[in-house]
């Protein structure tokens, strides 16, 4: 299987706790959240079925805007993103775009990696 970026942690919380923990740690750490997405919901007001499913965005534009003036085809892929979802088997996960896979497609200064790397840090606290 090809490499796709991305990184999955189990979470033993619902969707919605699972969001809850998140945001929480964004504002313990003074990272600002952009907005969340409830995709699951927006579908319900539109007569359709879907897990439950949101996405958060979230970041400091102290440690992003950096990132953008080196590699500008980033900004396609900031600010960060993390997606919390129920999966077929009633299973919550976490799922994030790894820094070195961003890294890796935008040509990201190695330097500067750091900037963004506390997305999975963040994914692991949620879930705990």
């Amino acid at each position: 299987m090809p490499d796709n970026g991305l990184e999955s942690v189990a979470s033993p919380y619902s969707v919605d706790e699972t969001v809850q923990r998140f945001q929480s740690l964004l504002k313990e750490r003074s990272i600002q959240m952009f907005a969340l997405i409830d995709h699951s919901g927006e579908a319900a007001k539109v007569g359709l079925k879907m897990r439950p499913t949101k996405v958060i965005i979230f970041g400091n534009p102290k440690g992003g805007t950096p990132l953008m003036v080196a590699a500008p085809t980033l900004a396609i892929d900031l600010p960060l993103k993390a997606l919390i979802w129920e999966d077929e088997k009633a299973k919550v996960r976490v799922t994030y775009n790894t820094p070195e896979y961003l890294q890796k497609r935008h040509g990201v200064p190695q330097d500067l990696i750091k900037n963004i790397a506390i997305v999975g840090a963040l994914a692991a606290k949620a879930v705990e």
